[in-house]
């Protein structure tokens, strides 16, 4: 009986990577998946993983069918996953947070970068330039691409001045919010038309005075920490460029060491 080929993971388990450029249809991809599981039972594999591009995704409903449930989803493919002991399984949950960044920008009048967006839950008011952090982007490199996105100001990274952690956000996703402190390489603004209003250099005292602003207790304690950097009685965590362990991968280590 024709099975799936597969890839061993370090955990017991197998992942099948579907091709799109390999056409199949529902009764065949059922029948090779049902052999292909009690290959792998019989050699006492645990989880299994199937990759599936968005070409195939006809093959859906056959995988539900035999107890594989969703995993996660990109664009481009659904991973689909199945437990085959009969036991409670121990498999990674999906991604849990999503990973944003404010940056603080100071001149050399003390004055900070501050905008106004078109939409969203903040209009109305002037705040630090936010985003999101993309995939496999760093949050010093985050922090300085969005201000250069949004007011069109070159930047260095400093440090990270604090973060904050927040729930049931994103898609009930947790969320990991960064405030970055960078150095502007030019003054003159450029904003960005699709998303900013506004954009301006500001005295943090006056950003910190803002009405609206002081109606959240997390706005006016990060206000806080931004007058206390400006002057000099907070220190935050600069970004040492350094490797994992095992892969030697390139990594930052935020330390105030």
């Amino acid at each position: 009986m024709e099975i799936f080929e597969a890839t061993e993971d370090n955990y017991g388990g197998v992942t099948v990577n579907m091709k799109k450029e390999e056409p199949m249809d529902s009764h065949k991809f059922h029948t090779m998946l049902v052999a292909s599981i009690s290959y792998w039972r019989q050699k006492g594999k645990k989880g299994v993983w199937i990759k599936l591009p968005i070409e195939l995704a006809h093959l859906v409903e056959a995988a539900v069918k035999e107890g594989f449930w969703y995993h996660h989803a990109e664009a481009a493919y659904l991973m689909l996953v199945y437990w085959i002991p009969e036991t409670p399984h121990t498999l990674p949950a999906n991604a849990s947070h999503r990973v944003g960044i404010g940056a603080l920008v100071l001149n050399n009048n003390g004055q900070m970068l501050v905008v106004k967006e078109k939409s969203g839950k903040s209009t109305g008011i002037w705040k630090l330039p936010t985003g999101v952090v993309e995939e496999g982007e760093d949050i010093c490199v985050a922090a300085i691409r969005e201000v250069q996105e949004e007011t069109g100001i070159e930047t260095d990274f400093i440090e990270i001045l604090t973060f904050r952690q927040s729930h049931k956000s994103f898609f009930g996703k947790s969320d990991l919010f960064f405030i970055c402190m960078l150095k502007p390489l030019n003054f003159t603004i450029h904003k960005q038309n699709a998303e900013i209003a506004e954009a301006q250099w500001m005295a943090i005292e006056e950003y910190a005075a803002q009405p609206k602003l002081n109606q959240s207790e997390l706005s006016k304690n990060i206000a806080k920490i931004c007058l206390a950097k400006k002057d000099n009685e907070y220190t935050g965590f600069s970004a040492l460029l350094t490797t994992t362990g095992l892969s030697a991968k390139k990594c930052y280590l935020y330390s105030n060491i």
